[in-house]
C-alpha cells in the first residue's frame, strides 16, 4: 500500500470514476432499455440497423474513455484502500468483490471489443451495400442487441459487487 494521497487527489479520483461509470453505464442502459426497443417498433430493419451505426459512433469513443478512466481511477483507489492486500487476494469479502468486479469488467470490455471490431465494421459493411440481405441485417441488429444486453446485465452485476465492496 502507498502512503495516504491528499484528501483532494482521493476525492478526484473518486468523482472521475463516479463519473466514468455514470456514463458508460448510463449510455448503456439508455440503449438497452429505451432506444433499441423503441427503434425496433418503429424502425425498418435496415434504418434500424442505421441507427445502431450512428449511435455506436457516438458512444464507441465515450465508452472507451471511460473504460480507460475506470481503469486508472480504479487501481489508484485500490493501491490506497486499507482492505487491499494483493491483486488476486481472497482473503475478505472486500477483495472477494473487488475480484468479482474486476473479472466482471473484464467480460465487458471484451463485449465491447466484439462489438467496436467485429459488429459494428459488419454493420457498416453491410450498410455500404446497394442491395441489402435483410437476413443479415436481423442478425446483425441480434448480436448487437445481445451484446448490449449482455453488457448491461455485467453492468448491474458490477454494480452489486461495487456494494459488497462498501458494504465489507
Amino acid at each position: 500500500m502507498i502512503e495516504s494521497p491528499p484528501t483532494w487527489a482521493l476525492a478526484l479520483t473518486f468523482w472521475l470514476h463516479l463519473l466514468a461509470t455514470v456514463a458508460w453505464i448510463g449510455c448503456i442502459i439508455s440503449l438497452s432499455i429505451l432506444i433499441l426497443p423503441a427503434a425496433g417498433k418503429v424502425l425498418q430493419p435496415a434504418n434500424h440497423l442505421a441507427l445502431i451505426d450512428a449511435v455506436q459512433k457516438r458512444l464507441e469513443p465515450i465508452a472507451w474513455f471511460c473504460m480507460s478512466l475506470l481503469l486508472l481511477t480504479g487501481l489508484f483507489q485500490m493501491s490506497v484502500n486499507p482492505h487491499y492486500d494483493g491483486f488476486i487476494s481472497v482473503s475478505t469479502q472486500w477483495s472477494v468483490a473487488i475480484l468479482v468486479k474486476h473479472l466482471l469488467g473484464i467480460l465487458m470490455v471484451v463485449a465491447s471489443a466484439i462489438q467496436t471490431w467485429e459488429v459494428i465494421p459488419a454493420i457498416r459493411r453491410t450498410l455500404l451495400k446497394k442491395v441489402v440481405d435483410e437476413g443479415q441485417v436481423i442478425a446483425l441488429q441480434k448480436k448487437e442487441t445481445l451484446l448490449i444486453r449482455i453488457n448491461f446485465g455485467l453492468s448491474i452485476l458490477i454494480l452489486l459487487a461495487t456494494a459488497f465492496a462498501r458494504a465489507s
